[in-house]
């Protein structure tokens, strides 16, 4: 079963933390300096907030597949969709490491679709900030912002 995934960029990580613990009445299964991750089942979501987003707001959203069959599926509507994707192999992004598929939608809005293989102990790879934004993804030559 997929699950929604939603990054939101903030500028006060532990206001923000407490903030969605109590609107979710929980608190985060994973939290780092610079970031905080909650997976839920009501609602299954997989909502990470971080200091790292360009600026406060939705940085992007995605589907979490649960195995490489479901990435694969997901990945192929979304080339077979006609926008263009950037694939990652065995990626470290937010303390995991991870197969993705990144595409903007025609507005615009940047999706993700991954599968998570293991933990990491750094957000992500070293890639200038000119150059990408959460996770080392690149920015797509149509899209005209930056998971």
């Amino acid at each position: 079963m997929k699950r929604l995934h939603l990054h939101v960029g903030v500028s006060d990580l532990g206001r923000s933390i407490d903030f969605y613990a109590t609107l979710f009445g929980a608190r985060p299964a994973v939290v780092k300096a610079d970031y905080a991750k909650w997976v839920l089942d009501d609602p299954r979501v997989n909502f990470a907030i971080s200091t790292r987003a360009a600026a406060p707001g939705i940085d992007h959203v995605g589907i979490q597949a649960e195995s490489p069959t479901e990435l694969a599926e997901i990945a192929g509507r979304l080339k077979a969709a006609g926008e263009q994707t950037f694939d990652q192999i065995a990626t470290t992004c937010c303390y995991a490491q991870s197969d993705k598929t990144w595409v903007h939608d025609p507005s615009g809005v940047r999706w993700e679709t991954f599968f998570t293989f293991g933990e990491a102990v750094t957000y992500g790879e070293d890639v200038p900030a000119a150059e990408a934004r959460c996770c080392g993804q690149p920015r797509l030559a149509a899209a005209t912002s930056c998971c």
